[in-house]
């Protein structure tokens, strides 16, 4: 684990730990309180590595809502939904 004291990398460019990617990920799906601090972290300037993990979540959640619009627009999650309830899982 790298010390920010030992090495005098200052706030900005401190590592984020395993447990703080942990508590951002729970903090990010929350419903709407997510989003908001999604936002704020991608836009605030005080740890560069929290920045950008919240930019790439950003990224993603946008992927996927993109995603899901195709998929809504096609026409294809009834097709989905059926294929998965004839599936043997549900058997």
């Amino acid at each position: 684990m790298v010390d920010s004291q030992k090495y005098n990398i200052g706030e900005y460019y401190r590592p984020l730990t395993a447990w703080a990617y942990a508590g951002y990920t729970f903090l990010f799906i929350l419903p709407f309180i997510g989003i908001v601090f999604i936002i704020v972290f991608s836009l605030n300037n005080e740890n560069i590595n929290r920045r950008n993990y919240a930019r790439s979540y950003l990224c993603w959640l946008l992927i996927a809502l993109i995603l899901f619009a195709i998929v809504m627009f096609t026409g294809l999650l009834p097709l989905i939904t059926q294929q998965v309830r004839n599936s043997q899982f549900f058997s």
